[in-house]
């Protein structure tokens, strides 16, 4: 098997843990029992080590993939000369079991078709030997160091050479059933009409979940895919949002811009909060920010990211190198861990006070412990915000005055005053007022270039950055006001114009000497000022062309490679999804207003 671009890719999963199946049928990617636990199947990473769990007809089929209706059930379609075969994959979300459990239905549609099957369980990320053992003819159990994978089946199983497999027949109307169980040595049967039966509890949760939150703009499609897609990266115990599946997609074929984003940055989860108040969802962000009060003792301390079960005791995030697999089409290193979590990254504290505000809008309690955090918060961003940091794109050279984090040390303040004020909360409103305007002088003063025009990376540099159209989107600056739109032309010009970079490094050093592809986060944040400047046209040729990437699915990596179309980076990337859905919100009120142009639509 040859490695399979990004987008061929489905994702299914139980907002704990989730798996990657390729449009062959392949299980590639599949973490235990959690998303940042060690891979038992990483054949995206190594597709000789790394392991995989395949089902597919033997001999020629054209495959294809969809979901089932507003749900997170993946269906690979099967077409060959002499049936039509279907693999209907999902992990069951609302049935007990030992740990997770991922459910593989077949069923021969027409003809007759020939299946084969593929197990191939590499657990610890294929550090060393998994052992394989039949238990009975219909049952096996992997095992290394303590941890165990059963698989069940409805056909007999074979365990040659630290595999299993199978070789059986379907006639039209016939099935076959496999239970991939963690933890579980003692799994029971395959049973075909008992898993079964759990497809139908799987839908009926999934569309439950899809009628949680309210929109009626002009993409509904586009918005709910998305929307559930974001669930799937979503750690259900603590509402924490992962920021993609995997680890180690490169950024550029080749490179070693690969990192390791299972985790929960502070950054993705606060603009989820913001988008999912947005649109009346609270069910999954009220554990979050109660995660969130509590930890408002460590103030200053806040590190970017977490370990996704970090309130569950893991907290391990050290950054190690897997020179045992070659990475995804030989792109090379396979990081685990993410040093990033050491940095200080002050854009944080606006981010987190932007999403808790819109909390408030919508009219969610902002109770003792949540108001706490607040004041927390904004003392933190005042007491930092003339430090340097590592920005919101987390470079790896010397920390610098990045404008972006300091803006976002503006937000926390502005609306931080705002909250004070709504609320009635006594705190010192003058002094909070002079440190946000203080705050804005100096941005407006050392953070815009008169040379070239425009505002600028960092103070004292000449470097642009995508990153600059967040300004009007967090009510910095009008979209209008001729500074940014003079700002927004450098980045198109230099950086576009339509599948942005997010800078150039050789203009920029971030402390890798690497190339990589287009961020689609700076696409749509793109779509969305031009739509606020009033260039509606453009805001939707731009948003549509990055809506275009997502094939059938519906899903979307970090980044793409402009010359091909093909994703890159880890995937799915839950801020490609959160952009996607501020965006299409952007335009629907956009077009609803006649073109009217409101200053700021989001986070106001």
């Amino acid at each position: 098997m040859a490695y399979r671009p990004i987008e061929d890719y489905g994702a299914v999963g139980d907002m704990r843990t989730a798996a990657l199946v390729s449009s062959e049928g392949s299980v590639d990617w599949l973490c235990l029992p959690t998303f940042d636990s060690p891979s038992a199947f990483a054949a995206l990473l190594d597709d000789a080590r790394g392991g995989h769990f395949r089902i597919a007809p033997v001999g020629n089929a054209t495959s294809s993939q969809s979901y089932l209706e507003r749900t997170n059930v993946l269906v690979t379609t099967f077409q060959g000369p002499d049936a039509v075969v279907t693999v209907t994959d999902f992990m069951t979300v609302d049935e007990p079991a030992p740990g997770p459990e991922l459910v593989r239905l077949v069923r021969c549609h027409r003809g007759t078709a020939e299946l084969m099957v593929e197990l191939a369980p590499r657990l610890d990320y294929a550090r060393g030997r998994t052992l394989i053992a039949p238990l009975g003819q219909k049952a096996v159990l992997a095992t290394k160091d303590g941890h165990m994978l059963s698989v069940s089946s409805s056909v007999p199983l074979t365990t040659p050479d630290g595999t299993a497999g199978a070789r059986f027949v379907l006639h039209e109307g016939d099935r076959a059933a496999f239970a991939l169980r963690w933890g579980d040595p003692s799994p029971p049967p395959a049973d075909c009409a008992a898993l079964e039966a759990r497809v139908g509890r799987a839908v009926r949760f999934w569309r439950q979940v899809s009628g949680e939150w309210h929109y009626a703009g002009r993409w509904p499609e586009l918005v709910n895919r998305s929307l559930l897609a974001l669930h799937l990266l979503l750690y259900a115990p603590t509402g924490a949002m992962c920021a993609a599946l995997t680890t180690s997609l490169p950024e550029h074929i080749g490179g070693a811009r690969n990192w390791d984003y299972r985790y929960c940055w502070l950054r993705d989860s606060a603009f989820a909060l913001d988008l999912f108040h947005r649109l009346g969802h609270r069910e999954h962000t009220l554990p979050f920010l109660r995660w969130l009060a509590l930890a408002e003792g460590e103030g200053a301390a806040l590190r970017p990211l977490y370990p996704i079960a970090y309130i569950e005791g893991a907290d391990s995030l050290q950054e190690q190198l897997l020179d045992h697999l070659e990475g995804y089409r030989a792109s090379r290193p396979v990081r685990i861990g993410n040093a990033a979590s050491d940095q200080f990254q002050l854009d944080v504290y606006g981010e987190l006070v932007l999403a808790i505000y819109t909390y408030y809008r919508q009219g969610g309690q902002v109770d003792d412990a949540l108001w706490r955090l607040v004041v927390s918060l904004v003392e933190a961003a005042l007491a930092r915000w003339q430090e340097p940091d590592n920005g919101i794109w987390e470079v790896r050279s010397q920390p610098r005055h990045f404008v972006v984090s300091k803006v976002m040390a503006w937000a926390a303040v502005d609306r931080g005053l705002r909250l004070a004020q709504g609320l009635r909360r006594p705190v010192d409103l003058d002094r909070w007022r002079r440190a946000r305007d203080r705050i804005r002088q100096e941005v407006l003063e050392q953070g815009w270039d008169s040379r070239r025009g425009s505002f600028v990376q960092s103070y004292g540099g000449r470097a642009l950055d995508s990153a600059l159209l967040l300004l009007p989107l967090v009510g910095f600056l009008p979209a209008t006001d001729p500074r940014i739109v003079a700002t927004v032309e450098a980045v198109r010009r230099e950086l576009g114009p339509v599948f942005l970079r997010r800078y150039l490094p050789e203009e920029a050093p971030d402390g890798l000497d690497e190339e990589e592809g287009a961020f689609l986060l700076c696409s749509l944040w793109l779509a969305q000022v031009l739509a606020l400047m009033g260039r509606v046209e453009e805001a939707l040729d731009v948003f549509q062309q990055v809506a275009g990437l997502g094939r059938g699915l519906g899903l979307y990596a970090e980044m793409v490679d402009p010359t091909t179309g093909r994703f890159l980076g880890n995937y799915p990337q839950a801020y490609t999804h959160i952009a996607l859905v501020d965006t299409a919100l952007v335009l629907d009120k956009v077009l609803a207003d006649g073109r009217r142009l409101p200053a700021v639509v989001r986070r106001d």
